[in-house]
């Protein structure tokens, strides 16, 4: 008989990560259950996805992250743990809730792979990071300790910056447009950045799942044609739209400044840009030995590049 496929359980599956998750596992042939947490009250955009999820054939399985019995249970029914629960401060914020989640997997003890809620730069780089912005890799290092201390299989997906929030905006703050007639140019606009199609993230980190070559390791995403300078992609858009932009130069200290006078979510994004654009933190590393590369691994993958990405907005 055919190897059955894992069998994958997602946990934040209605998030712009999860969704995405669920439809790769999906495609992928996966068995696909997802969580519905009773707490949904009246999020009626949620539950109708939940309830399209449904009609392609995942399994909703319902229990709340409080009740450690129910979620045990619902664990049980999977082979493959994948967390996308919230991370960022501009939207819901819960990556501690996931503590809850790893005790029900050690307890369950079935699970043979889990993928807690990464997706973004590597949180064990980020020990020097700048307040308020560190407090997401710090929860995320809480999380990865837990996980390891239970000795749970485990991998971690590093996916760099994702498209829609950094590419059409040419890396602009407050905004998910592209700018009509002025861009602001982190430093020099030189330093390095990976961007990835979020769809890609969702396709990559279940290609990831079976592999022995991602137990225990941390799987970066680094698209090679989507390695650019915020440089290189302002002109990508200049090129598509025929048009140029002005461009002003916001000097590093001038751009953490910019941070005293802003809300809590501001500020923790203002940190993150900075690591990103003024210090390189997606590209200034190689891989080492508890590391792979998605598109080395996966190179059957035809990942989307940002030209095409940019075409949508024009």
């Amino acid at each position: 008989t055919a190897m059955e496929e894992s069998r994958v359980l997602v946990v934040g599956g209605t998030g712009f990560v999860g969704r995405r998750i669920v439809a790769a596992s999906l495609a992928a042939g996966h068995p696909t259950y997802v969580l519905l947490r009773p707490e949904i009250g009246l999020d009626i955009d949620k539950l109708q996805m939940l309830l399209a999820f449904k009609a392609r054939g995942a399994r909703l399985l319902e229990a709340s992250l409080d009740d450690h019995d129910g979620l045990v249970a619902a664990v049980r029914q999977a082979d493959v743990v994948v967390s996308a629960m919230s991370g960022v401060h501009f939207r819901s914020h819960n990556l501690m809730l996931q503590l809850k989640l790893v005790e029900a997997i050690k307890d369950a003890g079935n699970v043979k792979r889990f993928l807690p809620s990464e997706f973004g730069m590597d949180p064990s780089r980020m020990g020097d990071a700048l307040e308020p912005g560190r407090i997401s890799f710090d929860e995320k290092m809480v999380i990865r300790r837990a996980i390891e201390d239970a000795n749970i299989p485990h991998t971690y997906v590093s996916a760099n910056c994702f498209a829609a929030y950094f590419c059409p905006n040419l890396c602009q703050m407050k905004t998910l447009l592209p700018p009509k007639e002025r861009v602001g140019v982190y430093g020099d606009g030189n330093v390095k950045v990976f961007f990835v199609d979020e769809n890609d993230v969702g396709t990559y980190a279940i290609k990831s799942i079976d592999d022995p070559r991602t137990l225990n390791k941390t799987i970066y995403i680094r698209p090679q044609d989507n390695c650019l300078t915020q440089n290189e992609l302002i002109s990508k858009w200049e090129t598509l739209t025929g048009k140029s932009l002005e461009k002003f130069h916001i000097p590093g200290d001038e751009f953490l400044a910019s941070m005293k006078d802003l809300d809590f979510a501001s500020q923790v994004g203002i940190g993150h840009y900075y690591h990103i654009f003024y210090e390189g933190c997606l590209a200034n590393f190689e891989i080492g030995d508890n590391g792979a590369e998605a598109t080395q691994l996966y190179p059957e993958v035809q990942y989307t590049r940002m030209d095409e990405y940019l075409k949508r907005y024009i």
